[in-house]
């Protein structure tokens, strides 16, 4: 008798193995999401109880204190009772009294990404935007603040575009919001006088920061990407595939101010890429040209009369170190002074 135990597996057992991990995984995050809501209702009308005390019978700082050690007594196995974090459950409640609008929205998102929408924003109908965003983009606290930081609701849909002249009304109101300008590329460090191919070279090699900042959806598919017309090699600075848009990008770079022969450029490649790439499922090339300054007038002339889906941003960079840091480090000649000079030490030392 075959002993079971050294019998090979069934030939569908790996599918089986992957299907109860997905579903265990599934009911994990479930767990997970039911877990926080609870906590973050919990700690909102724990914030509520605070106010209704504080109004009826003028509760206060000192009673929130003795609250924090009561309850940190009472419940030795649950963290969350400190004294600043009772008054961030009552700021809490109070910026939000709707219990509806909690349940709906913050309460999907963990606390310390509660308290970064209290402590970064004031108003109410921001601090519900930026929730959703980082509710549907699935935002880190820190890619959170820092798109608060950057003002991101400000530049979503400000790029200067022909969309709504060539796209369908609803086709175009969705890509026009997925534009932003300005671009902030702060996780790049370049000269005032770095050319186009450097800016490329660098986005190319920070592309996960690239990513973030141009927003959920977009696909990398390669820079310099070459399509051929007539027997004749163009190269693509950048070109990326949308999932959401289930449409190919085209990103063409510019060191300097907005030109209007920019838009003639964009228009050939866009439709290149609408005839060499684009398949019969897919939806309309957009062409998105990113240049370091605009004037309003003269891009909106430029794409009076194209064709093609085109949007000019602008973009930012972090050219230099902050001013106070600069002062404080030293320059290139005096940090080749000093390697010499240790150079010249370890010589007179005898080490190699």
């Amino acid at each position: 008798m075959t002993d079971s135990l050294s019998s090979p597996v069934p030939f569908n057992y790996d599918r089986f193995l992957t299907d109860l991990k997905h579903q265990i995984r599934s009911a994990q995050l479930r767990a997970s999401i039911a877990i926080n809501r609870e906590l973050i209702l919990l700690y909102w009308q724990i914030g509520q109880s605070i106010l209704a005390r504080q109004r009826e019978e003028g509760w206060g700082t000192k009673v929130i204190d003795q609250l924090s050690r009561d309850l940190a007594k009472a419940f030795p196995e649950m963290k969350g009772f400190s004294s600043r974090n009772l008054k961030y459950m009552r700021t809490f409640a109070k910026a939000y009294p709707d219990e509806e609008v909690v349940q709906r929205c913050v309460a999907q998102l963990p606390w310390r990404h509660n308290i970064a929408l209290l402590e970064k924003l004031k108003d109410a109908d921001e601090r519900l935007w930026y929730a959703q965003q980082a509710i549907e983009n699935g935002w880190s606290r820190d890619v959170l603040v820092l798109q608060i930081e950057t003002g991101l609701k400000a530049r979503i849909g400000s790029a200067i575009t022909n969309f709504q002249r060539v796209l369908p009304k609803e086709e175009s109101d969705l890509v026009q919001s997925l534009l932003k300008d300005p671009y902030h590329l702060d996780f790049l460090t370049l000269g005032k006088d770095a050319q186009e191919r450097e800016l490329e070279n660098a986005l190319v090699l920070h592309i996960r920061d690239f990513l973030l900042e141009l927003g959920l959806g977009f696909a990398f598919l390669g820079n310099q990407y070459p399509i051929e017309v007539d027997d004749k090699e163009y190269k693509l600075d950048l070109l990326f595939y949308h999932v959401k848009l289930h449409c190919y990008v085209v990103i063409d770079l510019k060191m300097g101010e907005f030109q209007p022969e920019f838009s003639g450029k964009m228009n050939f490649y866009v439709a290149a890429v609408d005839n060499l790439l684009r398949a019969p499922n897919d939806n309309r090339t957009i062409g998105i040209i990113l240049c370091r300054s605009k004037s309003k007038t003269t891009v909106e002339y430029a794409l009076q009369e194209m064709g093609k889906p085109i949007g000019v941003s602008t973009f930012q960079l972090s050219e230099t170190l902050p001013e106070p840091l600069r002062n404080n480090l030293p320059s290139p000649e005096q940090l080749e002074m000093e390697i010499e000079a240790i150079a010249t030490d370890l010589e007179e030392k005898g080490v190699n």
